[in-house]
């Protein structure tokens, strides 16, 4: 299959560069040069417009969108949209906010064109090597872009969870849960770090990461942590948050769910600027850097 490819950022460059191991066509855009050199030397084609960019595509048109959520991505369909034709198929996989992407596919559907959302986890590490998908859409569109969805993904790491806007929701409540989980693991952490009996903490992670109830990929990132750095040194105690966490607390006071447990591990990162050097703040930062490669050093 031979798809278009907009957005090599992070996320987007490595997935690239995995589809394209995994032999597939790809015609590429990125506003910036670089990444655009990386994957043509991989075996993409590039194309310096939109309109040059379609003419590669065969019949049915698929065009896979890699961009920040909210204002870029809106920016990115106005500029496609003279150079669509019923019958074309867009495949958001940013974190899009979910109530955007079903506005953008009820618009684009007067049109005759498909939207997919995709929601994508595993970070830039899994973007290369495998990642997650969850998407939202017409099933029949779904199916027809399979073979690139499994191209991209690790075994079995994917699945259409519903129609339009529920792969970007299924992702943000994703979002949400990673906020509790990776505050319970730094609170955890901290607390081990404080106690007088001063346990070696990459040992205790290790551990932990052995067949007991809470082995998981963020427990190992922990452990990589502990072992690289014990004290955490030079790790700055802001945690950046993006929209998902805040997303997911909106959301479910909208549906009238308490989440407790979500709602203050997102107003602990709201709050981090405040603590310069907070043990349980760093924890959490830089376990956002093992799986999505954050800037966590202090400047």
């Amino acid at each position: 299959m031979k798809i278009a490819y907009i957005g090599l950022g992070k996320m987007g460059k490595n997935m690239v560069l995995r589809l394209l191991e995994q032999g597939m066509d790809l015609v590429v855009w990125n506003r910036s040069p670089e990444p655009v050199k990386e994957v043509v030397a991989a075996g993409a084609t590039s194309a310096s417009n939109f309109a040059d960019l379609l003419k590669a595509l065969p019949e049915r048109r698929v065009i896979w969108l890699m961009l920040t959520a909210g204002q870029v991505t809106d920016q990115i369909i106005n500029e496609l949209l003279p150079h669509l034709k019923s019958g074309d198929l867009l495949i958001d996989g940013g974190n899009s906010f979910y109530k955007d992407t079903i506005r953008r596919s009820s618009e684009l559907a007067k049109k005759g064109i498909s939207y997919l959302d995709i929601g994508v986890s595993g970070g830039p590490g899994g973007a290369r090597s495998g990642a997650c998908m969850m998407a939202g859409g017409n099933k029949a569109d779904y199916d027809y872009v399979l073979p690139v969805i499994k191209a991209a993904c690790s075994q079995d790491a994917y699945g259409c969870v519903g129609g339009s806007g529920a792969g970007h929701f299924v992702k943000m409540i994703h979002n949400g849960i990673e906020y509790g989980m990776m505050q319970a693991i730094a609170e955890g952490a901290a607390v081990l770090e404080k106690s007088p009996l001063k346990p070696d903490l990459a040992e205790v992670f290790r551990i932990y990461n052995n067949r007991t109830v809470i082995e998981s990929r963020l427990i190992n990132w922990a452990r990589e942590a502990f072992e690289e750095n014990p004290k955490l040194e030079n790790i700055s105690s802001v945690i950046a948050h993006t929209g998902e966490g805040e997303w997911t607390v909106a959301a479910a006071k909208e549906l009238g769910i308490a989440v407790p447990i979500i709602e203050e591990s997102f107003q602990v990162r709201v709050n981090s600027s405040q603590e310069p050097e907070n043990f349980r703040n760093k924890v959490v930062s830089i376990l956002r850097n093992k799986f999505g490669h954050h800037k966590v050093t202090k400047d």
